[in-house]
């Protein structure tokens, strides 16, 4: 491959890189995008199984309240109007999330505001002082009742270890509503795009009404090949793990996984909610997603994904960067080394070792464009 050929060497297709390709092209840049997996997309990639678009790595629900960032995908593709109201199964009795109105009424019998605020109080009592970990964070935020039945099991589960040896900052808020609703976002805008999210990916890198061009390249493990692709552009916007980049120097960071499996059933709706999350430790998945539900599908079948949270180690799909102390600490390292090279910017859920909703790894791109124009 020719010196300098591209303006920009992307590597990684999820959302962040892909914002930056469309951005880059649309003011008239030439790209390469490079993508580990068989396909483009990142984690928001769909598998159509009968119709049915099937959110492989997890369910995505795009919300925000950055209007920006709404007009900007909205740009490319229409949401429908999808309302995210999970329910929550503890020993086959359900409850709905957030906690609201509606959950305090099944836990409780009862039915008034001033009702609720009163057990969550006295059972916030629990608590003196300041919380140690997070068992004490969440008792202290919403009462004992809630805590067992709908937090402890599923947080033990998502993290692989007690609550009690969990640091008190994973949980510093949660939502507690004293109406009874169960939207569980707050934010403004949330829908899921009509045709899926692969529909927005390829618009994204769709260039042939941009100014400049923008080339992709799956099956390409660019830590594995970086050889193949020196010099290719002067730049180099990477998307990946950042302790991989710099292969591990320092030793790796911390991720939680995920393992799914997915299964068919000859019916048209099978738990009548697209998230019912399983807060009770002994059973071993996290959640079920029935992904019809996200698009109103009518078909004659249906798909459900059952999540299990898994070991993580390098080579893996990492899902949830472990910000603990120490590993908080070691990222620091890495982003030293970073900041010393001018030419490549790392960006991204992976490369910056942080959680990003959807709409927050848009808007990193966005701004993180503007650097280079």
């Amino acid at each position: 491959m020719q010196q300098n050929s591209f303006d920009f060497l992307i590597v990684g297709s999820g959302l962040y890189g892909c914002v930056m390709a469309h951005e880059l092209a649309k003011r008239g840049k030439r790209c390469l995008v490079l993508e580990r997996r068989a396909h483009v997309g990142g984690n928001v990639y769909c598998e159509e199984r009968e119709g049915i678009r099937i959110h492989r790595y997890g369910a995505h629900i795009f919300h925000t309240s950055d209007t920006e960032v709404w007009q900007y995908v909205n740009g490319f593709v229409t949401f429908n109007n999808y309302v995210n109201s999970p329910v929550a199964n503890y020993m086959g009795h359900l409850y709905n999330l957030p906690f609201n109105m509606n959950t305090f009424r099944e836990l409780w019998d009862i039915v008034t505001p001033a009702e609720a605020r009163k057990i969550i109080d006295e059972q916030r009592k629990e608590i003196v002082g300041e919380p140690k970990n997070l068992e004490e964070q969440a008792i202290s935020l919403v009462g004992s009742d809630i805590y067992e039945k709908l937090i402890k099991g599923y947080t033990e589960k998502q993290w692989g270890r007690s609550c009690t040896e969990l640091p008190a900052f994973i949980i510093r808020r949660l939502p507690v509503r004293f109406t009874f609703d169960n939207n569980y976002f707050n934010d403004r805008y949330q829908g899921i795009p009509e045709g899926g999210y692969n529909v927005l990916i390829e618009k994204l890198l769709d260039d042939t009404k941009l100014a400049g061009s923008i080339e992709v390249r799956t099956d390409v493990d660019y830590n594995a090949s970086r050889e193949d692709f020196a010099n290719v552009a002067k730049d180099i916007i990477y998307t990946g793990a950042i302790d991989a980049y710099y292969d591990y120097k320092f030793g790796p960071l911390a991720y939680r996984g995920l393992r799914f499996e997915t299964e068919r059933f000859e019916e048209e709706n099978h738990q009548g909610v697209a998230v019912m999350n399983y807060t009770l430790r002994s059973v071993p998945f996290t959640r079920t997603i029935e992904h019809k539900h996200f698009e109103f599908g009518t078909q004659p079948v249906t798909y459900v994904t059952r999540e299990y949270p898994a070991d993580w180690k390098p080579g893996e799909e990492a899902y949830y960067p472990v910000n603990d102390a120490e590993n908080s600490a070691l990222y620091e390292k890495y982003r030293a080394l970073a900041e010393s090279e001018p030419h490549v910017h790392f960006g991204g859920r992976l490369a910056e070792y942080k959680y990003y909703d959807m709409d927050d790894t848009i808007r990193a791109a966005l701004d993180a464009v503007e650097q280079f124009t």
